[in-house]
């Protein structure tokens, strides 16, 4: 019997799949500071505390914390079907959609196929992609920062199985039209799915938008992602839903974490699809601080594009480690995209004036540093 020295055991390693390698790191919008006044508004949250319902049904639910929940999401499954008139089959559940468009992913693509998606749009894509084995095919923004459809149409291939389409897009607001999903879809193999990732679809008031369900009930090769994060304040509880067709979910739910989604993030929601009125109510508080805020930068010199969901896109190129820390030293936490921009959410309207603040500020020192007008801040 041979014996291995712990010496031997710590020289030897073992060997970790050769996709780690390549990945990009997820960086989480960075938190605010304890000991310091300051505004997170790197992370696209709800500002409004949970509604008082939801509050009382988490408290009534906390004691049965020590039993497994429903790993069919019975409950829940039922209320957003009733909600989008759609059959329970065909709605499944995850951590958050994040976590839903992994389990597609995983579901659909084997080793070397490709999943399509807009570049710059949710960072997490790239990641889940890779995890999967897949290949991702990144298609650049056009000069409006909106999806390039027709070249994203171009770009699908023979090994294509997924398409991500983010709208409104994170994180630059944009969203895309439903007459232009129309002719995207009439270019996409019907073997190829198409996901509609509609995580700020609640913000969305451009009536000319495509609406994923609508696409659904359209297109046999459509799924469409939902989340409890943004409009209904839950991002603590980690829970989205795909609605699919129906050998699709079943495929989602095979994939599954079992026992992924809490008892406390089930019953959060069933309180909040019953609260909807209340939840409206804030999320056109925050459509119009929206507005406010889009107003105020394009008066201040920023060409900022219009923003369909919680947050606005600043383009700062180069510049945008500098705007960044003269965000901060305003108090104002902000997510940056180096080399890129600087996304920010809407928050209370205090946080919104000190952000706006703080953007004149920021102008005047890429314009300081460009030599060039305020306008062009985005070049």
């Amino acid at each position: 019997m041979t014996i291995h020295s712990s010496r031997d055991a710590a020289s030897s390693t073992v060997p970790l799949r050769s996709a780690l390698r390549d990945l990009p790191p997820y960086t989480p919008g960075k938190s605010a500071s304890s000991d310091t006044v300051q505004h997170k508004l790197s992370s696209n949250e709800n500002p409004y505390p949970p509604l008082p319902s939801v509050l009382d049904t988490l408290t009534q639910a906390c004691p049965d914390i020590n039993r497994y929940p429903d790993m069919t999401c019975r409950a829940v499954t039922e209320a957003v079907a009733q909600r989008w008139d759609v059959a329970p089959s065909s709605v499944s559940f995850g951590a958050g959609s994040v976590e839903v468009a992994s389990q597609i992913i995983r579901a659909v693509c084997e080793e070397g196929d490709e999943v399509v998606f807009a570049w710059r749009s949710f960072e997490a894509y790239p990641i889940l992609t890779g995890l999967a084995g897949a290949t991702a095919v990144r298609v650049p923004l056009d000069e409006n920062e909106r999806h390039d459809l027709p070249a994203m149409a171009e770009a699908i291939t023979d090994r294509t199985r997924v398409v991500l389409v983010c709208t409104p897009n994170n994180p630059t607001g944009t969203s895309v039209t439903a007459d232009e999903l129309h002719e995207f879809m009439a270019r996409v193999p019907s073997h190829v799915l198409v996901v509609v990732d509609e995580a700020y679809v609640h913000f969305n008031v451009d009536p000319q938008a495509a609406r994923g369900i609508d696409f659904f009930r359209a297109y046999p090769n459509v799924v469409v992602l939902h989340t409890f994060s943004k409009a209904y304040g839950l991002a603590g509880l980690r829970l989205g839903y795909a609605i699919a067709p129906e050998y699709i979910s079943a495929a989602l739910r095979a994939v599954a974490i079992p026992f992924g989604v809490t008892t406390l993030a089930q019953q959060a929601a069933l309180a909040s699809l019953a609260a909807e009125a209340e939840i409206q109510e804030r999320i056109t508080a925050l459509v119009e601080q929206r507005t406010l805020v889009h107003r105020e930068l394009t008066e201040q010199g920023w060409d900022v594009v219009e923003s369909q969901a919680n947050f606005v896109w600043l383009r700062t190129g180069s510049h945008t480690a500098d705007a960044e820390a003269i965000f901060n030293d305003h108090g104002v936490i902000v997510r940056a995209f180096a080399g890129e921009g600087i996304r920010v959410s809407i928050g209370s309207p205090a946080a919104n004036q000190t952000f706006l603040l703080a953007a004149r500020d920021v102008l005047e020192h890429l314009a300081a540093a460009t030599s060039h007008a305020p306008g062009a801040a985005r070049s």
